[in-house]
């Protein structure tokens, strides 16, 4: 009987063992990916805070809790699942589904673009695609699924990135690592956004110390620095996450298109960086990366910039047909 309990125990013990360097195989592999998603994790950052900008300080945290629990459950209920699923039944739709997604990260940041050096156009553009007035809440609403929207995408090509990442790691382990990762940059990208948007608020509060000791006036200039250095730093990430959305979008694209044969646009980006990087040796792997980026965001405008007359004229018609006749049925 001893005998038998002792066996158990060690089996127990073994299985434990065996578990624990599961997980740390679990943990080195979610590293690993994690980092070379790590490009798609700094767009996503530098897209969101925009998506809050122009709302009270007091909505701002709800809303990026909103968009953080739509952005988990986009990564953890639809895309894990869905890349394990493809990736054992019909591997060959990944790359199409990206290249969707990226032509929709395209438009987003033409039209971006668009409202920027026409903005008489993007209004009417605007209208066409929502022409009812819109509430408080109904606009906060919005933003949330712009926010959600773009996120999916992004999240995507995260996790396609991850996926790549453990092509010979069975079903179950690609379905922690993808979960582990999704968590952790969820929890990263929207912790750093709650810290840009409220850092005004911290300023606020650094500013109006009691000038009680020495270092409190350092605190009050930082406050005062923060304050006053804000809004500049929210507009450069508006800036900075409309080129990535354009950038990210075109380099699906061309990635894309190389996987389907048609390798010129790739190979072309690539002999231009190659070519930048010897002609500045000391930095040249920073210099290859900025004109290879380039080129990508290049082709996503062109590619938005396109796409805009084509969702107002047949996108937007067919939309608002289609909410209709659901809001209809829902009132029948």
């Amino acid at each position: 009987m001893s005998v038998g309990l002792i066996a158990l125990l060690d089996d127990v013990a073994a299985i434990a063992k065996a578990a624990a360097a599961s997980l740390d195989d679990v943990a080195a592999q979610a590293g690993k990916a994690g980092a070379k998603a790590a490009g798609v994790v700094i767009d996503d950052a530098a897209v969101t805070p925009r998506y809050v900008t122009g709302f009270s300080p007091a909505r701002e945290l709800p809303i990026i809790g909103k968009i953080a629990l739509g952005s988990l459950k986009n990564k953890l209920l639809f895309l894990l699942p869905a890349a394990i699923a493809l990736s054992l039944v019909a591997p060959q739709a990944i790359t199409p589904l990206l290249m969707a997604g990226g032509l929709f990260l395209c438009y987003e940041g033409a039209e971006k673009v668009y409202e920027l050096v026409s903005p008489h156009g993007a209004h009417h553009h605007e209208e066409q695609l929502d022409p009812a007035g819109a509430d408080a809440k109904a606009f906060e609403d919005g933003k949330v699924a712009g926010a959600i929207r773009t996120d999916f995408i992004l999240s995507a090509e995260i996790m396609a990135i991850t996926l790549a990442s453990v092509p010979d790691a069975g079903p179950v382990m690609q379905a922690l690592i993808l979960a582990l990762v999704g968590i952790v940059i969820t929890a990263g990208v929207y912790g750093v956004v709650a810290l840009i948007v409220k850092a005004d608020d911290v300023g606020l509060w650094l500013a109006g110390r009691p000038l009680r000791t020495p270092i409190d006036r350092t605190f009050r200039l930082l406050g005062h620095s923060l304050v006053k250095g804000m809004p500049y730093l929210l507009k450069l990430l508006g800036a900075v996450g409309t080129a990535a959305m354009i950038w990210v979008g075109g380099g699906i694209l061309v990635h894309g298109a190389e996987i389907f044969g048609f390798s010129a646009p790739a190979h072309a980006l690539h002999d231009a960086g190659e070519a930048a990087a010897r002609a500045l040796p000391a930095i040249d792997g920073l210099v290859s990366w900025l004109v290879q980026a380039a080129g990508s965001g290049i082709i996503g405008l062109v590619a938005g910039a396109i796409l805009i007359p084509i969702v107002s004229r047949a996108i937007a018609p067919f939309w608002r047909w289609l909410s209709g006749r659901l809001r209809k049925l829902r009132t029948a």
